[in-house]
């Protein structure tokens, strides 16, 4: 039949070329059939032990990534926009009165009596920080290895390296400040707080800074909206400060001071804190087992004479007066004011 004999001239001419040839015959029709049919690669088998010929498979095209899809970006040591969500977090209202606040309502003075960091270590609160924000300090003998005797501050609020020395006339040089006032958050929700929590706020080392006394004593009880850090370099760990203590204590801020902390987080350059970060300087390590051999400073001065004209029951008065901080030999000062026997009575 014509259709046998033509099957037959083709196996002929099959035989003739070889299967050499017949693989190179292959392997172009399967590259024009991948080229006819983008959808799926050619592939050919051929029989009877024949090799597979298959067109390489073509690459996919290139993806574009959406900007939700990109690797994000390495966080830079300062990051200004978490901390500007928790300040979104806090209350803005306006500043209650400050009527009835007194120092005594958040606790003795630097008292260790507190269930915050380095509270019942057997040390006041003052020389907790002092030994915390000061380097090669001496401590005092006989102290229980709490109070210091010396050191150097390297102080973050004016970027200037102040010494300490322990004494009646110099101890007030360097003070501790409460980053959030005592009097700025008793009018901002601390009223409502028992007298624990007040005590823990006081005497919180994430609220505490050690400082030349006189830029403490400008600060005052000033917010943000009123104060900041001469130290320019210093304000993005400040107010990031700020709204760490007053989301962790419940705070709210007035509208001014909300801003001023907006203003300066949104400005803030990633050149990393100055000072360790809050989290990081709230504990300290236990008292050194043996402290520094330092000969002992002078006694505390007595008590001035019974017959003076000034004298101050407790440091309300003084405060109200404007004498704090009182030093030893002026009129007013007693031991009893002098919680750590430095010479110095009422700081803030």
């Amino acid at each position: 039949m014509p259709a046998k004999a033509g099957e037959r001239r083709f196996e002929l001419a099959l035989r003739r070329v070889g299967k050499p040839a017949l693989s190179v015959v292959v392997a172009i029709l399967g590259l024009i059939g991948a080229a006819c049919n983008d959808d799926a690669p050619a592939t050919t088998t051929e029989t009877a032990g024949a090799t597979t010929v298959s067109a390489p498979p073509l690459a996919p095209p290139p993806t574009v990534s959406t900007a939700s899809e990109l690797p994000a970006a390495p966080p830079a040591d300062i990051e200004p926009v978490p901390v500007l969500a928790k300040l979104a977090t806090l209350e803005i209202k306006g500043r209650a009165p400050k009527t009835g606040y007194a120092r005594d309502l958040f606790g003795d003075t630097w008292t260790d009596d507190v269930t915050v960091a380095d509270g019942h270590n057997g040390c006041d609160t003052r020389n907790d920080i002092l030994r915390r924000d000061l380097v090669g300090t001496a401590i005092k003998q006989g102290s229980n290895g709490c109070a210091v005797l010396s050191g150097t501050l390297h102080d973050p609020y004016t970027g200037t390296t102040v010494e300490f020395r322990r004494g009646p006339d110099t101890s007030a040089e360097i003070q501790i400040d409460h980053v959030v006032a005592l009097s700025d958050a008793w009018q901002k929700g601390a009223q409502q707080w028992d007298m624990l929590k007040r005590r823990n706020f006081a005497n919180d080392p994430v609220n505490l800074q050690a400082t030349v006394g006189s830029v403490n004593q400008r600060k005052g009880d000033g917010d943000a909206a009123t104060w900041l850090p001469p130290n320019r370099s210093y304000r993005c760990d400040y107010v990031s400060r700020i709204v760490d203590v007053k989301a962790e204590y419940g705070l709210w801020v007035t509208q001014a001071e909300h801003d001023a902390i907006a203003r300066i987080l949104t400005t803030c350059q990633a050149s990393g804190p100055q000072t360790p970060s809050a989290e990081s300087s709230a504990m300290l390590p236990p008292p050194p087992v043996a402290p520094a051999s330092i000969p002992p400073g002078p006694p505390p001065p007595v008590a001035p004479e019974s017959g003076t004209s000034v004298y101050y029951s407790n440091c309300a008065q003084v405060r109200e007066a404007g004498a704090a901080p009182l030093l030893a030999g002026q009129p007013g000062y007693h031991s009893g004011l002098d919680g750590d026997g430095d010479g110095v009575a009422c700081e803030r």
